[in-house]
């Protein structure tokens, strides 16, 4: 049996060659990125298949009014990977950080690192306490749908201060959990030394 003392938590990290844009630096035609998937990898959307995740999203662009939504895996849009996914991040100033799932304490798919590590600006829901990790100046957190919708319309009309937000939470995403830090962590645990991410 394993032990408890042997299980460890740790955050998706960032490589500066794979998160290499520097979306703030830019004027992206979209206002808002989402992708999914309806598996892992999976190139296609599975028939018949129900996602909660897709009910939210409807209801969201229902109240996107002059904002224009890049979301993938949704409403027959197939899911997008490869240099397709990264040329269609680079043409949208924000991004969308909703996983699969109630939201739960630090709990994220690995599309948080891709958001924030390529600098756009982030939105998640309050209940995964990220703001235990990120400021509101590095994150945008929300409580619920209508919160969301009145955020991504505020940043979409100032534009310099998503730019610095974003800026600034790919700056913290990199100095927490680069690809060295997860490393070094993931071979200290290994060795039973006490360590933190943050």
């Amino acid at each position: 049996m394993l032990k408890s003392e042997n299980l460890h938590f740790l955050f998706i990290p960032v490589d500066k060659n794979i998160e290499c844009f520097n979306v703030y630096d830019s004027d992206p035609y979209n206002d808002i990125f989402y992708a999914m998937s309806h598996g892992v990898n999976r190139a296609k959307l599975k028939k018949g298949k129900i996602d909660t995740r897709s009910s939210f999203l409807n209801n969201l662009i229902k109240k996107l009014n002059n904002v224009s939504h890049d979301f993938y895996g949704l409403n027959n849009k197939e899911p997008i990977w490869g240099e397709s996914f990264f040329q269609a991040l680079k043409n949208s100033k924000m991004g969308l950080n909703l996983s699969r799932g109630n939201p739960t304490k630090y709990y994220s798919s690995n599309r948080i690192a891709t958001l924030m590590g390529n600098g756009l600006l982030t939105f998640i829901d309050v209940k995964t306490q990220f703001d235990d990790i990120f400021s509101k100046n590095e994150i945008i957190l929300y409580n619920n749908l209508n919160e969301l919708a009145d955020k991504i319309h505020f940043y979409k009309k100032n534009n310099s201060l998503r730019k610095k937000i974003a800026k600034k939470g790919q700056s913290k995403y990199f100095k927490l959990f680069n690809e060295t830090r997860i490393s070094k962590y993931i071979v200290d645990k290994s060795f039973g030394k006490n360590t933190s991410l943050f």
